[in-house]
């Protein structure tokens, strides 16, 4: 098992009543309401807190592209990870991911993932997304284009890494006369690619036959999770292999304090400004930018969504967050890391306007108390079984 540390750097100091004056935190949210004063030491904030997440051992730490919104504030992820690789020695980073439709041309994707597994000496995890819906309103691209947009960049991108240059590149959306990369990735033949994704079942097939890493993104039901997973590895299957659990990884919020009732306290008002403002009304999937059977499947996820969610009841159902004490989260995570059968879990807890004080606490009790009894699955399950372990 392994466990990331991941981030979305929002922005905490929406005023008091935008649930009632702003229809969304996305797109045309006026950025008056960004002050750089305050985006200065949060940045210095953030960026600390991901690089103690390598002092307290997390396998690696995880950064995010988002534009024109307050959920995020990362249009750039690269320029976070560069800062990274001079302030972490030993996880991994994650950048989940470069949004490759957006970029044109794409071979900046490749150059600078290049760029930044050189200087982290082969630490890179290289993250690919297609994007979410709000980005295609945002750079104003054609939705209806984007997973061509995709796979064509992507391609592109694995060529210019594995093939020495310069060579001509002819496809539907790009053409490169000379494609030559200066400098090349560490890690050969290329970095781990990782591919997020929230059901779309074009998505699954194409991680699947490429036998890349499929990271469900968080704040759906778990069920939901379960029918992704379960996908996936039918998708594999018929691509002939078994899925190995390291390709799957599961996104959940964590937080931990002392007891139950504390973490609560402490978590869910933080939470529920996440919720109510940052996830109001986000256009996951504008019109194009799926097929039509895999928008029927995301339609139906509708009501599993966690801004659809008002009870805390609701929320601890369906696993939207785990948040109690040590105990609480070694059950729960040893629990449903087995049900969905999963070998990474992404996680964090600075959601909303929690203080970095709190968040620092959450991660020293979930890395000192949590982690260290659901990483190793055979250890852990011979000593229940009562076995003496060498």
């Amino acid at each position: 098992m392994q466990y990331y540390f991941f981030h979305l750097m929002s922005w905490p100091y929406l005023p008091p009543d935008f649930d009632s004056v702003y229809d969304s935190a996305w797109v045309w949210l006026p950025n008056s309401l960004y002050d750089p004063i305050k985006g200065a030491d949060l940045y210095n904030d953030y960026i600390d807190t991901l690089a103690y997440a390598d002092e307290l051992g997390f396998d690696g730490v995880c950064v995010n592209e988002h534009h024109q919104n307050a959920y995020g504030l990362m249009p750039s992820p690269n320029l976070i990870a560069a800062a990274l690789t001079q302030r972490t020695k030993r996880c991994k980073l994650v950048v989940i991911g470069n949004a490759l439709p957006l970029y044109n041309p794409p071979l900046r994707v490749a150059e600078e993932f290049a760029m930044l597994d050189v200087m982290s000496r082969g630490r890179l995890v290289a993250g690919m997304v297609i994007g979410g819906g709000p980005e295609y309103y945002t750079y104003q691209i054609n939705p209806t284009h984007a997973r061509e947009r995709f796979r064509e960049a992507l391609d592109l991108i694995v060529k210019a890494w594995t093939t020495p240059g310069p060579f001509l590149w002819n496809s539907k959306h790009y053409f490169f006369r000379y494609v030559n990369p200066w400098p090349r990735p560490l890690q050969q033949p290329h970095p781990p690619i990782w591919i997020p994704g929230a059901g779309s079942l074009e998505t699954i097939e194409f991680v699947a036959q490429r036998r890349y890493s499929y990271m469900g993104i968080p704040y759906f039901h778990i069920n939901v999770f379960q029918r992704v997973f379960d996908l996936f590895r039918e998708a594999c299957e018929k691509a002939g292999y078994t899925a190995a659990p390291e390709q799957m990884g599961w996104g959940v919020p964590i937080y931990v304090a002392e007891t139950d009732a504390q973490a609560r306290k402490e978590f869910e008002p933080h939470f529920r400004y996440f919720i109510k403002n940052l996830l109001k009304n986000i256009m996951l999937a504008p019109p194009g930018y799926t097929s039509a059977r895999s928008a029927l499947a995301i339609m139906k996820n509708r009501g599993t969504f966690l801004a659809e969610k008002e009870s805390w009841d609701d929320i601890e159902e369906g696993v939207y967050a785990i948040v109690g004490s040590p105990e609480t989260v070694r059950q729960k995570i040893d629990y449903y890391r087995k049900k969905l059968g999963v070998g990474v879990v992404l996680t964090g807890c600075q959601t909303g306007t929690l203080t970095h004080e709190l968040a620092r606490k959450s991660m020293e009790l979930l890395a000192r108390e949590v982690l260290p009894h659901v990483r190793d699955v055979e250890k852990t399950e011979v000593r229940r079984a009562g076995t003496p372990v060498a």
